[in-house]
């Protein structure tokens, strides 16, 4: 499987909330990096805090707009439903986010989530 496709399983997963399955495809050191947010270290911790997350926010989904590979990473920007934003998903909708993959071996090593702006696009090769 390519880096795209296990950034898509990746996502398949969150979706799903099949956080097992989330887990087998995190490497042991695998970080989740979001810009606003302390970092999580450690497939176990990540397991655990999605675990949390899942159970608190059932319906989370992300919608992938656009999905690109450069530079040994894959980056995605898209955006979610059912967060805990707890906003209407009308309003939700309309704010993206991109998420940057790091695979290494078949498994993402670092999940990071980055804001949408005419920078990051252009750093990770998204249109504008």
């Amino acid at each position: 499987m390519g880096d795209v496709e296990v950034t898509r399983e990746f996502i398949a997963r969150i979706n799903a909330g099949d956080v097992d399955g989330l887990g087998r495809l995190m490497t042991v050191d695998h970080q989740l990096i979001v810009f606003d947010e302390a970092p999580v270290v450690g497939r176990d911790a990540n397991i655990e805090a999605w675990h949390g997350y899942a159970s608190s926010w059932p319906e989370y989904l992300i919608y992938p707009h656009e999905i690109v590979e450069r530079d040994g990473v894959v980056a995605v920007v898209g955006h979610t439903t059912g967060s805990h934003l707890g906003l209407p998903d009308e309003e939700e909708s309309l704010l993206t986010l991109i998420w940057v993959a790091e695979i290494v071996d078949g498994l993402v090593r670092t999940w990071q989530l980055e804001p949408d702006d005419r920078e990051h696009r252009a750093a990770h090769g998204l249109s504008a």
